[in-house]
């Protein structure tokens, strides 16, 4: 596994495959660069670059103060500058897709367009409830068999979902030790977390306007609990030219490979290479 060393010095494990368009995928946020093995295979024609957050899979843990928006967009930043890259189209799943707002306002010159999975300017509160609840423990469950029989009572709005997928889900995401599974970030995430979205609600509305002149696209699943159907309306009015794709029977999140989020997956990756 390649790593590269952020501005502060910490150890960001990173993967770069294929060739052609670069695509920066900014994975959720307790998730790794392993949120995107599922559509890697569909997606032809481009330099997929992937990148473990720090406190995440193999980065480096660096501390709740560390685990920010922010941090996290610099690094993302940066690895596009380890690389030697000047312009990418980022792909953004959840927390990713709040990293990739942020670089459209800081940024914007890095990047060639934006595709958010389920995320938007504003995260519904039932969504932000469930994350509180699991965030920064470990799961109940002692094998990755058993975890994965619970997932289909416990992730509600999820319906034809492809055999064994849940089972390959807790294998990417969570570590099989002797005494049961374990989570595969710094628990310290949580108190970021936390954090974050403690006192007044902040305006994110601004870092979507900032994308403008930059080929959009939104995925959202059609039973999200994070991104409401007004906040999807208030997107595409702002930006009349965003492609949307509602990805029935699923929930938060999408896993990318469907047919309608590949669909648009693809015309906003052919609108990027003609940015």
């Amino acid at each position: 596994m390649p790593y590269f060393h952020a501005s502060d010095g910490a150890r960001i494990a990173f993967d770069d495959q294929g060739q052609g368009l670069p695509v920066l995928c900014l994975a959720g946020l307790t998730r790794t660069m392993a949120d995107f093995d599922y559509v890697a295979t569909h997606l032809s024609g481009i330099r997929m670059i992937r990148m473990d957050y720090r406190g995440r899979g193999a980065s480096d843990w660096t501390g709740a103060e560390t685990y920010t928006v922010p941090r996290e967009s610099r690094d993302a930043v940066e690895l596009l500058d380890h690389l030697e890259i000047d312009r990418a189209a980022i792909l953004g799943t959840s927390r990713g897709g709040l990293n990739g707002l942020f670089m459209a306002a800081t940024a914007h010159d890095r990047m060639l367009g934006l595709c958010l999975n389920d995320v938007g300017p504003e995260i519904a509160q039932g969504g932000l409830q469930r994350i509180f609840d699991y965030l920064g423990r470990n799961p109940s469950a002692r094998t990755p068999e058993d975890l994965a029989a619970r997932l289909p009572d416990l992730m509600a709005g999820f319906a034809d979902v492809p055999e064994g997928r849940w089972l390959e889900d807790v294998r990417r995401h969570y570590h099989a030790a002797p005494e049961g599974l374990r989570i595969n970030y710094d628990p310290a995430l949580r108190d970021a977390f936390l954090a974050a979205f403690a006192g007044d609600p902040v305006d994110l509305w601004p870092l979507w306007d900032a994308t403008r002149g930059l080929p959009v696209a939104l995925i959202r699943g059609a039973n999200s609990d994070l991104l409401s159907p007004e906040t999807t309306d208030r997107m595409q009015q702002h930006r009349p030219d965003m492609l949307l794709a509602e990805v029935p029977d699923r929930a938060h999140i999408p896993w990318l490979d469907e047919a309608p989020a590949l669909a648009v997956l693809n015309r906003w990756l052919d609108a990027c290479r003609a940015a």
